[in-house]
Formats: C-alpha cells, structure tokens, sequence
C-alpha cells in the first residue's frame, strides 16, 4: 500500500524522547523546594518539544504517497521487531497538536499544582512523548508499547492529584482500557506469525486473510479502540475519570488520548481489515449515531459541569467514528478534522471549567449565575468555546462535524439526517450551561467574589480560541495535508484481500 520515504534528521525521535528527556530530568532533579525552577524548567521542555515538531509542518510533502521522515533501527533482533517511525496525512498534526497541548498544560497547572510539582509536570511531559510515539510507529510492537504506556502517566496523574473518589477513577481508568487491549496483543502476535516474523505495520497492509481471520483480527482491534475512544456502550468509564482527574489530566484525555484509539482504526483496522471493515460497518455507524444523538441527549441533563462536556465528548468522537466507516473522501477527512478540532475545543472547554472551579470550587452548574458581571474576560472565552462545542460555523468545531455530514449524506440520506441532529443537541447542552454559568444576574456571594482571568489564564485560552478559529475560517493547510493519505487509504479498503 506504502512506500517509504525519508531526507531528514531524526525529526520524529526528537518529537518523542525530547519531553520524555525534559521529563525524566525534571523528575530527578525537582522538589517542592524549587518549585519555581521545576516550573520554568517544564515550560522550556514542553516548548522547545513543541518547537521541534514544526519541522515535521514544514517539511511535509503533500502530494508525496506514503511514509514520511522514517526512521528504522533494529531494535529486538532475535523477534525481527524495529524501531520504526514514520508519519502519513493521517497523523500528521496529531504530534504538533499533542506538543501543544502540552504546553498549554504545564502553564494551566502554574499556580494551581502547589505539591509535588515536580512528578506533576514530569509525568505530563513523558506523557507527551509517549502518545507522540503512538502516533509515529510503523512497527506493531512498538506501537502496542507506546499505546499501553500513556496509562501509566495518567493513571497516576488522576490518582495523585485527582479528586475525593481519585483512586476509584483511576483504578477504572486502567481497568476499562488496559483489559480492552489484551485482544490487540492476541491480534498482534497473529499478524506477526501471519507476515512470516514481521511487525511491519506497512507489511501487514498486503497481508492476504480469510473473512474468518479479518474478522476476529477487527474485532480484537475494535475492543481496544472503542474503549480508548470511547465509544457506546463501553464509554461509562469517560465521565468518572474526567470528574475526578486533575484540569490537565481532563484537558490531555479529552484533547489527545481518546484520538489514538480513533487513529488505531485508520492504521489497523480499515487498512489490515478491508472486508471485515465493510462487513462490520452498519454495526460501527449504528454505535456511532446511538452515541451522537443518546450520549448528547444525557448531555443535555448534566448537573455537573465536567460532566456534561464528558458526554459531550464521547457525541463527538462519535462523529469521528462515524465519518471513517462511510468509506468516502469527505467523511473520513472530517473524522479526522474533528479529531483535530476536538483536541482544542475540549481541551478549552476542561481548561475553562478548571478556571472557575480553582476559585470556586465547585463544578455544579446551580452554583453559579451571572459570571459575566464579574468575569468578563472570562465570559467571551466560555462562549466562544463553547459555540465552539456546538458546532458554530467560523469555529473549527464546524468544519469537522459539516464534512462527517456530507459525507453521511452521500452514503445514505438518513444516516446523514440523523448525524445532523447531533447540531441541534450540541446547541442545545452548550447553551443551556452557558445561560446558566454565566448570564443572569450574580448568583451567590462566592460568584460575587470572582476575579477575572489573570494574564496567565487569559495567554493560554488566547491562543487556543486563535486556534479555534484560524481553522475554522482556514481548514485548508490541515485538509491539504491528508488528501493523498486519506485517497490511498480509501483505494486500499475499497479492494479485497481475502485469499
């Protein structure tokens, strides 16, 4: 399917181990004696790691087929497994965005981690590297590795600095998604014997398998995936997890680890899988609609701030599964364009929430009232993001959700119909928060006692809302990038490999 090439330094590994280096040494060297330097020191790491993913931007040859900037060494000799990276159209601007969310992290958690501030930042900044790796890999193995170890990180990221029930959380966190991965180890170590001692991801591309292989090779996949995305019925463990975890934590789950199960249907399942792919697609679109239009009417009855834009994410993603399943140019572009969009909007939407609740301390949605009179600033920011949230055009959350939908509309009307009532829930959910949260008149003493954003807060929702609409008026650099990658990939799914 792929051919691969590459002229460059080992850009890729820089992306990957600079944070994780950044990590390790803020992790060796760091107290809460000099909190201040672990400060600086992490803000430095997670920029200079973001700095050295926009070669990667630059550099990328949009007409190119294939892999770009690989990078192969032998790695387990004996087992013929690799170090081996690359990146496509597909995943792409998945490493940048995970960089910068980082950054964007480290600078929430500025005032607000005051213990252990260290293991804080440096288990953000190892996160990083690591969901960068899962986005890189072109060997199965080192793959599934980098996709098992973001559990880690997190996992204590939410039982540490987590709420009341953080150790509940974080133990589900773990539970739900590392049992939802032993099936991708199976379906590894088959395709392994399959290729004839071969990890190669590309390799297992041209792997000829009966509809009986196909099948239980996509399911396996598909256990893994649907937890980590999530989708309906294994989502439950979504809302739990974000309630508890830490304002990083939310906005690093939300924003970037519910996407690497999304991409791991475009480089594993649709392209290893093509028949069982097509076979399984009214199961898929099905789940997918159920969690567009179900999980955005619970949504809409949320007390809990956190909770409602935990729901809200699972309907989105659920567009994003919806659009690689349809099989054409559009819907699987805009999956994949909502991913990236996603990644600021919720991101905004958990960073904004943390914002109220470090001087409130409280995500109940009755709690508030009238924030505008006392944050103004503050105020713009919340609506923006979250007309964002529903979809509003000019933001990058229309972009995404309008491609899915023409998309869906050309595989089958009603399917397209359906998918576009998610817009009118999203309105709905959004805005019904947002006139309670922050109009009307002030609520209670402790919303009288609010102090607007500080220049901190008001630079890192600045540059995210920037984000949010130079792609939603300017999708193009990001749609130019994945064209060739997304047509190759239909071209592949659109043929048969059974035997």
């Amino acid at each position: 399917m792929m051919q691969s090439i590459s002229n460059f330094p080992p850009y890729l590994s820089l992306a990957i181990w600079l944070p994780v280096l950044f990590g390790v040494i803020i992790l060796a060297i760091g107290s809460d004696k000099r909190a201040g330097m672990t400060r600086w020191l992490s803000l430095a790491g997670a920029v200079v790691a973001f700095l050295a993913t926009i070669p990667l931007i630059t550099n990328f040859d949009n007409a190119a087929h294939g892999m770009q900037f690989v990078e192969s060494a032998p790695w387990i000799g004996r087992f013929n497994i690799f170090y081996s990276l690359g990146i496509d159209g597909l995943s792409l601007w998945f490493i940048p965005l995970t960089a910068f969310i980082t950054v964007i992290v480290i600078i929430s958690a500025w005032q607000v981690i005051q213990e252990r501030v260290a293991q804080y930042m440096g288990a953000f900044l190892i996160l990083s590297g690591i969901m960068i790796g899962v986005f890189c890999a072109t060997d199965g193995l080192l793959f599934y590795f980098f996709f098992e170890a973001t559990l880690i990180p997190m996992y204590i990221i939410i039982g540490v600095w987590g709420g009341e029930d953080r150790i509940y959380a974080s133990f589900k966190f773990f539970l739900y998604t590392f049992f939802g991965s032993l099936l991708t180890l199976v379906a590894i170590i088959y395709l392994y014997n399959a290729a004839g001692g071969s990890f190669d991801i590309l390799e297992w591309h041209k792997l000829p398998l009966t509809m009986k292989e196909q099948t239980f090779i996509f399911i396996a996949f598909l256990v893994a995936f649907a937890v980590k995305v999530p989708m309906f019925p294994v989502h439950t463990w979504l809302p739990d997890v974000h309630v508890e975890a830490p304002t990083g934590g939310s906005a690093v789950l939300a924003a970037i680890m519910l996407k690497l199960g999304a991409y791991g249907f475009l480089r594993f399942s649709l392209p290893i899988t093509p028949d069982a792919s097509h076979e399984m697609a009214g199961f898929i679109i099905t789940l997918s609609l159920i969690a567009v239009i179900y999980v955005g009417l619970v949504a809409l009855v949320q007390k809990d701030m956190k909770k409602l834009v935990a729901y809200s994410s699972i309907a989105h993603m659920g567009f994003v599964t919806l659009g690689f399943f349809m099989f054409n140019d559009m819907s699987v572009q805009g999956g994949i364009v909502q991913m990236i969009s996603h990644g600021f909007v919720s991101g905004a939407m958990f960073l904004c929430i943390g914002v109220l609740y470090d001087q409130m301390h409280s995500r109940q949605i009755a709690d508030y009232g009238g924030v505008v009179n006392r944050m103004p600033k503050f105020a713009a920011f919340f609506v923006l993001f979250s007309m964002a949230n529903a979809g509003l055009p000019a933001t990058s959350g229309f972009v995404g959700e309008f491609m899915v939908i023409l998309g869906a509309v050309q595989y089958n009307f009603w399917i397209g119909m359906l998918a576009a009532t998610a817009l009118i829930f999203g309105a709905a959910y959004s805005l019904w928060m947002v006139k309670r949260v922050v109009f009307g008149e002030v609520g209670n003493k402790h919303v009288a006692d609010l102090v607007d954003l500080n220049r901190r807060e008001f630079f890192m929702l600045a540059v995210l809302a920037i984000a949010t609409l130079y792609m939603g008026l300017y999708p193009a650099p990001i749609t130019d990038t994945m064209q060739t990658s997304v047509a190759d990939l239909l071209k592949h799914v659109a043929v048969s490999k059974l035997p």
